[in-house]
Order: structure tokens, then sequence, then C-alpha cells
């Protein structure tokens, strides 16, 4: 088998490339949860709008074009 060499950077050079990926890991996470909480808020007023408008809260009557008018 044949020998195989690697090339490492020193270790405190290897501190400052883990960290760096540390911080743009953290900013992914967060920016992950602020798009999956605002995922949940959309769903939960869109199904508060979809009830709204079945149960006659609110009148969408005049909001979607009648069929004479989109043809």
């Amino acid at each position: 088998m044949a020998t195989r060499k690697l090339a490492l950077p020193p270790l405190s050079e290897q501190s400052v490339i883990l960290e760096f990926l540390d911080g743009l890991t953290r900013g992914i996470d967060a920016l992950l949860a602020e798009s999956e909480s605002a995922i949940s808020l959309l769903e939960e007023r869109r199904s508060a709008l979809i009830s709204a408008a079945v149960t006659g809260k609110i009148d969408v009557r005049g909001l979607a074009p009648s069929q004479a008018e989109a043809a």
C-alpha cells in the first residue's frame, strides 16, 4: 500500500478556521429558525383567514374576479 501525504495547516490556523465556520453555521441556524417561525406564523394566519371566510366573518365576494371578467 502506498503512503499518502496530507498537508495540514498548523493547529492555530485550524482553530481560526473552526471559529470562522462555527460563526457561519450559527448564522445559518439563526436564519433557518427565523424562516421556520415565519412559515409557522403564515400558516396560522392562512388558516385563520380561511376560517373567517368560510364562517362569513369576512366578505370575500368582491376580492376575486368573476368568471366573466377572467375570460
